[in-house]
């Protein structure tokens, strides 16, 4: 009878869950999957005018698409020298609406070499609301500039600021001089009635690192 005991304890101790079992989870947890409305265009746009030349820049629009809430259009211009140009104002305009607010994201750049021009190819994106109409839109590219870089009015702008203003006949006189070892342009005469502020407007204008087009490119997605 005590074996039988004994032998009933033991099964019972064998069949009992071990207190320290756990319960396994995978290591990589299933992740939802981005909702995407089914209204929102995906679709190329069709460019009736892909290429625009102004002022002696270039303009290429070689692709135009919407994706989602993306109005997309890949863009390629001409530089004018070996400077760091870029779109500098652009706009985007469907309906009664203006679109001023774009991103850009560099897709290529090849600088000037032997005598050709450089090039510079960007992907512009404005966002617009999934149900825009763009049956009969437009993206205009205002102007390209290259804002100068410590040195580049010494080693760059300074020829062109000083033609620009013995031709206006502004009475300012500009040139780089010596500062604590580094070349710095200066404004070194200017009519006396001006002020001080009013002769570095002229000289720090934008016009000497900007190049205005406009390079326009009308486009139609049907609906």
């Amino acid at each position: 009878m005590k074996k039988t005991l004994i032998l009933f304890l033991l099964l019972l101790t064998a069949c009992a869950p071990a207190q320290d079992s756990q319960v396994y989870l995978p290591d990589v947890l299933p992740t939802a999957t981005a909702y995407i409305d089914a209204s929102y265009p995906t679709a190329d746009v069709q460019l009736s005018v892909p290429q625009q030349t102004a002022a002696g820049i270039d303009v290429n629009m070689n692709r135009g698409w919407v994706e989602g809430k993306n109005v997309n259009a890949e863009v390629c211009f001409s530089l004018p020298d070996a400077s760091d140009w870029s779109i500098w104002a652009a706009s985007l305009t469907y309906g009664e609406t203006l679109l001023q607010e774009y991103g850009t994201t560099l897709l290529s750049y090849q600088e000037p070499a032997n005598g050709q021009a450089g090039l510079r190819c960007d992907v512009m994106t404005f966002v617009v609301p999934p149900d825009a109409d763009l049956s009969n839109a437009v993206i205009v590219i205002d102007a390209i500039a290259a804002p100068p870089q410590p040195g580049d009015y010494c080693g760059v702008y300074l020829p062109k600021i000083q033609q620009a203003m013995l031709e206006r006949g502004t009475g300012i006189s500009v040139d780089c001089v010596d500062i604590n070892g580094i070349l710095t342009m200066q404004i070194l005469g200017k009519p006396a009635e001006m002020t001080q502020e009013q002769a570095e407007q002229i000289v720090y204008s934008d016009e000497f690192y900007t190049v205005y087009g406009p390079w326009t490119f009308p486009f139609n997605l049907s609906q």
